[in-house]
């Protein structure tokens, strides 16, 4: 069952500036971080050389201002990202609470990332970083909706056919025919939530979820 929402309901499920949980996802694996702290370091150190080369001139705060959000780079990169992805979400133009169950669960390998190194026969070889993620079919009485995929944990192996779940589903046209796009989702009969990015404020689509139940 689709049940349409407003969109200043959307806006209270959807922030607009990071929450932590999203902050956590935007700051990436170690990798990605290492590349913002180079980022962070040689931006503050070039823009503090030429602010020091500057020193006496008029724009010694505009200086010391670009060394600080370089320096600082690391926070509020993630918080900008996340901040751009929810406000992406936000644009579609309809927007409902799905709720349904789980037809479907099956796992699938993703390559993270890729490297290469030297065997012990001194050829080089490719070392694939393979991640199981997890994938849910959903369905309700109309039939087959979509499907949402997840790195996979081991509080997830509670999670079966058959078990509801709800989550906020968006699309360009009101008929929820074309293209459709699910946030993360909460499936309450174990109080377990799952998903990629969290990009809802959990305990307020909880609620949103109880009212409309009540009021069906």
């Amino acid at each position: 069952m689709l049940i349409p929402i407003k969109i200043n309901q959307v806006a209270k499920l959807i922030p607009s500036v990071a929450t932590g949980g999203q902050f956590k996802y935007s700051l990436g694996n170690p990798r990605k971080i290492l590349q913002r702290l180079i980022i962070s370091s040689i931006g503050a150190a070039i823009t503090l050389v030429i602010g020091n080369n500057q020193f006496g001139n008029q724009t010694d705060v505009l200086w010391l201002i670009l060394c600080l959000s370089f320096a600082l780079y690391i926070l509020w990169g993630p918080i900008l990202e996340a901040s751009r992805k929810n406000l992406k979400y936000k644009q579609f133009k309809f927007f409902s609470i799905f709720d349904g169950i789980i037809s479907d669960i099956y796992q699938i390998e993703k390559i993270e990332s890729s490297r290469e190194q030297t065997n012990r026969y001194g050829n080089l070889e490719i070392v694939e970083n393979k991640r199981t993620w997890l994938t849910i079919e959903l369905e309700d009485e109309d039939g087959y909706l979509s499907k949402i995929s997840f790195p996979m944990e081991n509080r997830h192996s509670i999670i079966t056919r058959g078990l509801r779940v709800k989550c906020l589903v968006s699309a360009n046209e009101r008929s929820f025919n074309g293209k459709l796009f699910l946030t993360d989702a909460w499936l309450p009969e174990i109080n377990l939530w799952v998903g990629d990015y969290p990009y809802l404020l959990r305990p307020a689509f909880e609620e949103i979820c109880f009212l409309y139940k009540n009021n069906i």
